[in-house]
């Protein structure tokens, strides 16, 4: 069983744009509804598949019914934890190659019982071998440490913990020694302090998260696919996509399919760029079942030129950028 954690869920709206142009009046061609969360992302793309999940998440307000009728639909699985506060909506801008521009809602605050009351209701079902997976932002006000006291209590029961946050939350989460983390390019940067701009660069801040605690880390690296590295092996993995319809939650789509297929080395990578492939060939954030179309297009690297360059580097070489700044994220 794979368990899913979001302690800050939302509704997404996604709108379809020709083209989006700051300060101007847009018309969308299409719009719809989902529901999301990185963690929520997750346990739909691995439903949308056939296995076994349950997403475990706040639900409070007007947005919380919309929320779980789209889970419903989608037959996910899910255990809701009622707050006071109310479920964000967040919005995306889609445009015709993919690109999605994203406005984040900052979520409600959790009391300190409803925040037990999440990290309980995570934990009580799981079994040795089970996954535990902790992902996306933390609720406003939350503390830095709400990932690496799931990530403990997993392994307390036997069951094994990813993490997938950014900046001070996925910082503190190294200290419950996750079995995989799974930054971006960005995100890597962002929690290392390092200039990004090679698979070698990315490599050396991946490492730098294994000495800090992480059995391994998955990097999504946008464009350049997708770099797994462990204290044994560093291997890459990409695909040719021709028509991307959004960019949203195929990084989620990647640790879905990595945990899917065992988290275990170069080919457990090769099926987790599978499931982002399939995900960046649907509009929003939906991962469909993923085939054999999908994992004939992926190219599996397991000797890496170190010296290429990513398309999107990260990082700043300004010498009063702070290590472990952070950014908000979905």
């Amino acid at each position: 069983m794979i368990f899913t954690v979001t302690p800050n869920p939302s509704v997404d709206w996604t709108f379809d744009v020709g083209s989006l142009t700051r300060g101007q009046l847009h018309r969308a061609s299409e719009s719809h509804a989902e529901a999301s969360g990185k963690g929520v992302n997750v346990s739909r793309a691995l439903a949308s598949n056939g296995i076994a999940t349950t997403a475990v998440l706040p639900l409070g307000g007007p947005v919380a019914a919309e929320l779980a009728a789209l889970l419903t639909a989608e037959g996910v699985d899910f255990v809701a934890v009622p707050i006071s506060g109310a479920v964000r909506v967040n919005v995306s801008l889609t445009e015709p190659d993919g690109l999605a521009t994203k406005v984040n809602s900052p979520g409600p605050v959790l009391s300190r019982a409803e925040i037990g009351e999440l990290v309980a209701r995570t934990l009580q079902a799981a079994q040795p071998g089970d996954w535990v997976v902790g992902s996306g932002s933390l609720p406003p006000e939350a503390d830095r440490d709400l990932y690496a006291r799931i990530g403990a209590g997993a392994h307390d029961r036997g069951a094994l913990f990813a993490l997938d946050s950014s900046g001070p939350a996925l910082a503190a989460g190294l200290s419950a020694r996750p079995d995989v983390i799974k930054p971006n390019i960005e995100e890597l940067a962002e929690v290392t302090g390092a200039v990004i701009e090679t698979f070698g660069d990315a490599a050396d801040a991946a490492h730098q998260l294994i000495a800090g605690g992480a059995a391994c880390v998955l990097v999504s690296a946008g464009p350049d696919g997708a770099l797994l590295v462990t204290d044994e092996l560093i291997c890459h993995a990409e695909a040719t996509v021709t028509t991307a319809r959004s960019t949203v939650g195929a990084g989620d789509a990647l640790l879905a399919g990595f945990i899917a297929g065992r988290a275990d080395g170069a080919e457990a990578l090769a099926e987790a760029t599978a499931w982002a492939t399939a995900a960046l060939g649907v509009r929003g954030s939906h991962v469909p079942a993923v085939t054999g179309a999908h994992r004939s297009a992926v190219r599996l690297s397991r000797t890496v030129d170190l010296a290429r360059p990513l398309r999107q580097p990260a990082g700043s070489r300004e010498p009063s950028r702070r290590r472990g700044d952070a950014r908000g994220q979905s």
